[in-house]
């Protein structure tokens, strides 16, 4: 199954990985400066956003973004991932480094066992969609990922990305999804890791081992920001990545 993707821009090749929370809209700030400097790819992850929750037989999404990559005759790449596309990110840069130039994983997850914190969302999350509760789900979703810089309308396309997400999911049978393996300590590729002050202490953790672990990683911290950053203030965001990526 070919995932929905959109590509723009002339230049270095960058790869934008979304949360789970949302979908390729939430680069939609960055994607007009990107594309004025870089050959710039965005997708959506199987049941996010234009891509259906289907798949004939097992599949990562780590591979989704490799036969992606294979699709548009790209090499070496940046690849910029938010929370959960910056765990996917590493999946690909641990099984496929030659595809990978450098990474920027905006408060990632990279495997590290659950803190009571993550627990408790995840536990709390299961017992919302259980109770048919979506509208919960939701407001949980949306109030725990944006910190305050957030304004009400970020709140909104957050809130419309997650529900999309959950009513995708919940109206398909579960393809069977298989997580690639993470090894930090061979992913040589340059990597900024970003963290935020206001997110779980279990990103922040997570973003603090791999600064340690990872042989050319710098561990950078908004101290405004929540769990996602390029959504609560995208200006800050985008200069980062502007300083950050080659070219």
């Amino acid at each position: 199954m070919t995932v929905w993707h959109e590509r723009g821009g002339v230049g270095d090749p960058v790869v934008l990985l979304h949360s789970s929370v949302a979908d390729s809209g939430m680069w939609d700030a960055q994607w007009e400066p990107l594309t004025a400097c870089f050959d710039v790819v965005r997708m959506d992850f199987r049941g996010h956003g234009r891509t259906p929750y289907a798949s004939e037989g097992p599949y990562s999404d780590a591979g989704d973004v490799a036969s992606l990559l294979a699709a548009l005759d790209l090499g070496r790449v940046a690849l910029v991932g938010s929370s959960y596309g910056g765990r996917v990110a590493l999946e690909l840069a641990t099984e496929h480094p030659d595809l990978v130039s450098r990474l920027a994983l905006l408060n990632a997850g990279c495997g590290l066992p659950p803190t009571p914190d993550l627990t408790e969302f995840d536990a709390e999350e299961e017992r919302l969609i259980e109770a048919g509760d979506l509208d919960g789900a939701v407001a949980l979703n949306v109030r725990t990922w944006l910190g305050p810089s957030a304004d009400d309308a970020t709140r909104t396309r957050l809130a419309a990305m997650q529900r999309h997400a959950f009513e995708v999911q919940l109206a398909a049978p579960e393809p069977e999804k298989r997580r690639a393996a993470i090894d930090l300590a061979v992913i040589d590729a340059p990597t900024l890791v970003v963290t935020g002050a206001h997110d779980l202490p279990y990103f922040r953790e997570s973003g603090r081992y791999m600064a340690d672990t990872m042989p050319l990683a710098a561990l950078f911290e908004f101290d405004w920001a929540g769990h996602l950053p390029s959504l609560e203030r995208p200006d800050e965001v985008t200069s980062l990545l502007m300083s950050f990526l080659p070219g």
